[in-house]
């Protein structure tokens, strides 16, 4: 499933077409993605201008000029498409691939720019749900995301706090969004490589006894912002040249230290990485040099 910087590199990409401009009509296609589209979808959106692309964890949010917000989330296969002035892009690159065919496009957003945005979405995991501006912060999807991990608030004390009295592994805590918003199961792994972290260490001994950080949680912090800084800015410089037709630019998985490395040399102290299942997920460390 995409993470956060998937979804960023994707917003960025979707903001020069969609912000400033308005939706002057609305194709629903299939209307039943995760959950089905309410049956006024097209009506309450069509004539409304875009005020603002943003992001919140793993979701797209589209201030909409009626009060509105359109909450969109990829899932596991969806993605954008954009044409406009004759060339199409597809912002955004993942490690796994997106779905292309023509009759996965499920949503379809015409502006007023002369741009057309299409959701296409194979699996149909992803989403897109309409909430009231001032009720966002309490919808069910919204309320219980913990902290943005790129947000001026995030610290080690934060995190410290918050995993604290967990006897869960250090992997688990940090998928759970509502510790961290928008980790997903590669840059977990990327983020506990980069601070010498075990997947599997109890969670709570990133704190001391008082629930405050040690120099771990200082550590696993400052990975995580830099693991998901790098990746955003390789994915985001492929956004500003749409030279190839199926937008497939970005190219951060040759970055990754141990993600899908199972077996190989670890770049750090040339131990192998090893892989493991955690609840489900696959995950990937070195065995040598994450205590």
């Amino acid at each position: 499933m995409p993470e956060l910087p998937e979804v960023e590199t994707v917003r960025r990409g979707l903001a020069p077409v969609m912000e400033g401009a308005k939706i002057i009509k609305v194709e629903v296609r299939r209307g039943d993605l995760r959950w089905p589209l309410v049956k006024d979808f097209a009506k309450r959106i069509t004539g409304a201008k875009v005020d603002g692309l943003g992001r919140r964890a793993k979701y797209l949010v589209a201030d909409l000029s009626t009060g509105d917000v359109l909450l969109m989330h990829l899932g596991m296969s969806g993605s954008f498409h954009i044409i406009q002035d004759t060339k199409t892009a597809r912002p955004g690159d993942f490690h796994h691939e997106r779905g292309k065919i023509g009759a996965h496009d499920h949503v379809v957003f015409h502006m007023s720019n002369g741009a057309t945005v299409t959701f296409n979405d194979p699996r149909r995991f992803g989403s897109m749900k309409l909430v009231k501006r001032s009720e966002m912060d309490q919808d069910p999807l919204m309320k219980a995301i913990g902290p943005e991990p790129l947000g001026n608030a995030f610290d080690a004390a934060m995190l410290a706090k918050a995993c604290a009295n967990k006897k869960t592994s250090l992997k688990a805590a940090l998928l759970d969004q509502r510790v961290v918003a928008g980790l997903g199961n590669i840059y977990v792994c990327e983020a506990l490589y980069h601070s010498h972290l075990s997947p599997k260490r109890q969670a709570s001994t990133i704190a001391d006894r008082k629930g405050g950080p040690n120099e771990r949680a200082v550590l696993l912090v400052d990975a995580i912002k830099a693991v998901l800084h790098d990746a955003i800015k390789a994915g985001g410089s492929s956004l500003r040249d749409h030279r190839q037709a199926d937008g497939t630019l970005g190219y951060f998985q040759h970055n990754f230290s141990v993600y899908d490395r199972e077996g190989e040399k670890c770049p750090n102290c040339k131990g192998t990485i090893k892989r493991i299942v955690q609840s489900g997920r696959s995950t990937f460390y070195c065995p040598s040099c994450q205590k």
